[in-house]
């Protein structure tokens, strides 16, 4: 019975049409885990999102990597399976499950059919509950990751990230990678391991999104079976930053013909009224693609890059407004100038109607075509719970774009937008471009 549906996988995983209705349940299990679920019985698939609020920055001092470490290791081994029999045992009856750390969040993925939905449970819950932390298994994974950081210290892109935060962030979690550094992940212990799995595994910061041939009643009790052996509470979460920056330039030596340079500054809370006014100015100004004012200006008007973006990076402490670029040693300097004239001239001077009317018919537009599967409603469903959206959010989002003025983005642009703290980060050899910050 399971062969003929594995070879249907990728067919089964897109569930939904992008035009369906979505009908979404709030469940509450017996033992009063939560989730929100989008049923779907016509194919015989469930996929399950499940985010542990907190992540990587729950590392403790000294341990940075450990959440990271701990999470690369759920699925090697647990409850007396080695790695290998792990595997064997999710393959055999064509499941699917991925992990993966983040700074504010530890994310699991599962995809598993309905007819061996009980045995895709059972070790899902042994990864979660209890991995085995083998030490063959922990040198294996730990290689891995420091080969990851091995790569990234030759790695233009990771070192003006690592750069910028660290600037804007300092000593808070966010100012160091959530992958740790060769140091503190060499001297990463077992028992390290272990105290970041209690830290950050713990049933009082869990989100669950659930979409495809499940009732509320199984999610009940799927629930209650995956979460009710993990500890109560784990570790407090870190503090909230005030992002404090201000306008100029870091220059970080690296031997490469191209400058890569991260900009940006404090930006603004999810929750914020404006939000989806500042959404829409940056669709205008960075993220829009082709159709975007820094696209226009730098890539297509001058050549001075291949592609260049701004985004809003509302992250769970902090609220940043940023934007990345690259360009050659000779030229990033005339990029970052044009990038601050924009930035100058978006405050001041606001968007016409054309690229307001724009922008809104691109961005209602594609919403639809985020609902194309049972793994992309899960996921939705998790990220409109931990940004505390109802689930009528789905139904009037476009509605909220539709509704946003010209007023409203120019008075945005004017709050959002504040050339005095515009801070670059630029990593190569850029020429003719002063460096004014952090030399």
């Amino acid at each position: 019975m399971i062969r003929r549906f594995v070879l249907a996988f990728g067919l089964i995983c897109g569930g939904f049409a992008a035009h369906a209705e979505i009908d979404i349940q709030q469940v509450t299990s017996p033992g009063g885990f939560k989730a929100w679920l989008v049923e779907e019985p016509s194919i015989p698939f469930v996929a399950l999102e499940i985010r542990f609020l907190g992540g990587a920055s729950l590392d403790e001092p000294g341990k940075r990597g450990a959440t990271n470490l701990m999470v690369g290791l759920l699925e090697e081994g647990a409850e007396g399976m080695d790695a290998r029999a792990f595997a064997e045992a999710r393959d055999g009856i064509a499941a699917r499950f991925s992990y993966d750390a983040g700074d504010d969040t530890v994310r699991v993925s599962a995809k598993f059919l309905t007819e061996t939905q009980d045995e895709a449970v059972d070790l899902l819950r042994a990864s979660l509950v209890a991995p085995s932390f083998d030490e063959v298994a922990i040198e294996r994974v730990r290689e891995q990751v420091l080969s990851g950081l091995r790569s990234d210290e030759t790695d233009p892109d990771e070192i003006v990230g690592k750069a910028f935060y660290s600037a804007i962030f300092g000593d808070h979690p966010y100012g160091t990678t959530e992958n740790g550094t060769i140091d503190s992940v060499t001297a990463l212990t077992r028992d390290d391991l272990i105290t970041a799995h209690r830290n950050a595994l713990a049933q009082d910061r869990i989100y669950v999104g659930a979409a495809g041939d499940i009732s509320a009643e199984d999610l009940g009790a799927l629930l209650d079976k995956l979460f009710a052996d993990l500890p109560e509470t784990g570790a407090p979460q870190p503090a909230d930053v005030d992002v404090q920056t201000t306008a100029g330039v870091t220059v970080v030596p690296f031997d490469t013909p191209q400058s890569v340079a991260m900009f940006g500054h404090k930006g603004m809370k999810r929750d914020d009224p404006d939000f989806f006014a500042a959404y829409v100015m940056n669709t205008i100004f960075g993220g829009g693609g082709f159709e975007a004012r820094l696209m226009h200006e730098v890539r297509e008007k001058r050549g001075l890059t291949y592609g260049i973006y701004s985004y809003l990076a509302p992250r769970e402490h902090a609220e940043l407004f940023l934007g990345r670029v690259a360009s050659a040693n000779d030229r990033i300097g005339e990029a970052v100038e044009v990038i601050r004239n924009e930035w100058s001239k978006m405050a001041s001077d606001g968007v016409t109607p054309e690229e307001l009317d724009r922008a809104k018919t691109y961005l209602t537009g594609a919403y639809p075509l985020r609902f194309d599967g049972n793994a992309p409603i899960a996921q939705i469903l998790v990220g409109m719970q931990m940004d505390d959206l109802t689930p009528d959010y789905i139904t009037t989002r476009n509605a909220k774009i539709e509704a946003v003025t010209l007023e409203d983005v120019e008075r945005v642009a004017r709050e959002l937008l504040k050339p005095e703290e515009l801070l670059f980060v630029v990593v190569g050899q850029p020429e003719g471009l002063e460096a004014t910050v952090g030399q």
